[in-house]
């Protein structure tokens, strides 16, 4: 469902700031801090979710502080809509994971079943551990039972936009989590 730029613009000026600049970035530093730890001296291959993991990806990624492998995988169920429907695979990695330690970087937990898909892909590609580290976590009943390993902020159960969530497209580079107003 396409929207016009004034109307990408009249959220954004409606919507409520659930974090700022500084607090996302707070917490793409904690979350990188608690990778390091983790996997800093396990060679993990990074995998980037297009396109809301792009701009987590883009934030976190100078963070860690070890060399690294990293690449992208594209599946979705949004397509720039605001209700999720049958996950769609646009792009798989592109080198082998057998035996490869695996962090997928995506924006949001939401209902799961994205996160899920993903997950099950890597093993299935012969991934000997799949990580995540997710920006948010929403607040509320997932429709799979799974959790990130990694995750910056929380957040309601309200329709969220920026820092690579999108609003029908749009918005995904506000600077700050935002929460669409009358959601």
């Amino acid at each position: 469902m396409a929207i016009t730029p004034e109307e990408a613009q009249r959220v954004y000026r409606n919507a409520g700031c659930l974090y700022n600049l500084e607090q996302v970035e707070a917490a793409i530093d904690t979350m990188a801090t608690a990778i390091m730890a983790k996997l800093g001296a396990r060679d993990p291959v990074v995998l980037s979710v297009m396109n809301g993991g792009l701009i987590p990806a883009g934030r976190l990624l100078t963070r860690l502080d070890f060399p690294l492998r990293q690449g992208y995988i594209h599946a979705t169920r949004y397509r720039e809509t605001m209700r999720g429907h049958a996950l769609e695979w646009v792009h798989r990695p592109d080198f082998s994971l057998q035996g490869e330690i695996v962090l997928i970087i995506d924006d949001i937990l939401d209902e799961g079943y994205t996160l899920e898909a993903l997950i099950e892909a890597c093993q299935e590609m012969g991934a000997a551990e799949v990580y995540s580290a997710l920006l948010c976590e929403k607040e509320h009943d997932r429709g799979v039972d799974i959790q990130g390993d990694f995750i910056g902020l929380k957040v309601p159960d309200r329709y969220v936009f920026g820092y690579g969530m999108d609003y029908k497209g749009y918005l995904r580079n506000a600077p700050g989590i935002f929460a669409v107003a009358g959601e």
